[in-house]
């Protein structure tokens, strides 16, 4: 193990520290529901099992708070990065352990992803209900468009690198930087990271550890925002990150292959739903407040 990825993984160890100690803290004078439900264990255990075989979770876990509604749309985002840092955590530990590429892509990948998401939580911690409605509606449209892109062959197949040089490191860490600061705004990174790399050359197993290793770090970077601000679902965080658990050692070590394109298919019908449903919601809220403008003030 090279000397870059041991210092990732002290990084990883300092920041989830710090994350848990603050989760426990916030706990004191945080304002809702602190105790999970039984129906939210199961959306952790599914969808990180989806995301260890590659498919993602931001989005289909949204689809499917949305439906349940059990928390207000603007805590989504910080629900995501909070619940499933527990699955991103040890995809992290599985994934940059097991498939060797260069340590100085990894890392400059995977800190300029955790960069990004400091400064993009900060943003979202800032922004009305209706804008995050709308931002998290458009990351599902589009989520659901490269699901079906992928089930297409539309997208590439990838090189076969597992380094990058020259304009193409630089492209590479930049977009990350980018990706992690949309996180925040529950825009899932593996899909547009593992499209980035392969066009700039990698082998798609070469996106594994950046991807799973950049989430290991956006995410307790994201929740440290999150934490202060309290936008987040307090008790379904809990019950995501518990069924996490399962559902990533569940993938890793025992499944290991599923029809994905199936899986793909399923995927994009539910974030297609999210997204309409998510988007209608924005529209409605926007049709209240003209109608709330328009209705004169009395004394």
């Amino acid at each position: 193990m090279s000397l870059q990825v041991i210092l990732l993984f002290g990084v990883l160890l300092v920041m989830n520290a710090a994350f848990y100690v603050a989760w426990i803290v916030c706990r004191k004078t945080y304002v809702g529901r602190k105790r999970p439900l039984m129906i939210e264990y199961p959306v952790g255990l599914v969808f990180a099992f989806f995301d260890t075989l590659g498919i993602g979770s931001f989005a289909p876990t949204t689809a499917v708070l949305k439906f349940q509604g059990k928390i207000g749309d603007e805590l989504i985002p910080g629900t995501l990065n909070i619940g499933l840092n527990m699955a991103a955590m040890l995809e992290m530990v599985i994934f940059v352990t097991v498939i060797v590429i260069d340590p100085v892509l990894l890392m400059a990948t995977i800190l300029s992803a955790a960069l990004g998401a400091w400064i993009g939580a900060g943003v979202v911690n800032r922004m009305p209900r209706p804008a995050i409605q709308l931002a998290m509606g458009a990351a599902l449209l589009i989520a659901g468009c490269v699901f079906a892109a992928t089930n297409l062959h539309l997208l590439p197949g990838g090189g076969v690198a597992y380094t990058l040089t020259g304009w193409r490191f630089a492209v590479a860490v930049g977009v990350n930087f980018v990706l992690g600061a949309l996180m925040s705004v529950g825009i899932g990174l593996y899909a547009p990271c593992m499209i980035v790399v392969t066009l700039l050359g990698l082998h798609p197993l070469a996106a594994f550890p950046i991807m799973m290793g950049s989430c290991g770090l956006v995410q307790p970077t994201a929740g440290l925002q999150f934490f202060r601000s309290g936008r987040f679902g307090f008790g379904t965080s809990i019950a995501l990150a518990i069924g996490s658990i399962p559902g990533v050692f569940l993938a890793a070590f025992v499944v290991k292959r599923l029809p994905l394109a199936a899986l793909r298919w399923l995927v994009v019908l539910v974030v297609i739903y999210a997204a309409v449903t998510m988007l209608r919601s924005f529209r409605a809220g926007r049709m209240e407040l003209a109608a709330a403008r328009r209705i004169p003030a009395t004394s």
